[in-house]
């Protein structure tokens, strides 16, 4: 079983930038896809990017490419979210998860078996 942490949030400007990181501890990263989906209240869980573990392909939710950035770094055993150019609407809690497949990353949340607590993430206009 892997745990996820999550660690970056903050407030910040809109135009601002963050990066967000996803530490894995208890077994490496090794053949886990990674998603960062966000969640605001009263809302289901939104995806919004993910990298896949065999070639690093790279997935983006409409609503952020251009402005987001999704690498990992496997030695490390840590996933980045890099958020460039945030708006209000980016304002959420950002969560990390892992889904313990080879190839490709799934878009969908509920394929995702393992979870992060969370980091909240405020964009002030």
């Amino acid at each position: 079983q892997v745990q996820l942490v999550e660690s970056g949030g903050g407030l910040v400007q809109a135009g601002g930038s963050l990066r967000l990181s996803c530490a894995a501890s208890g077994r490496t990263f090794s053949s886990y896809a990674v998603g960062w989906f966000r969640q605001v209240p009263g809302k289901e869980g939104e995806f919004v990017a993910a990298i896949s573990w065999s070639d690093g392909t790279t997935y983006y939710a409409d609503s952020v490419k251009g402005r987001f950035t999704i690498s990992r770094d496997n030695a490390k055993n840590t996933v980045y979210l890099q958020m460039n150019s945030l708006k209000p609407e980016d304002t959420a809690v950002y969560y990390c998860a892992a889904d313990p497949r080879e190839y490709g990353a799934s878009t969908n949340l509920y394929e995702y078996d393992y979870w992060g607590q969370g980091t909240r993430v405020t964009v002030s206009s």
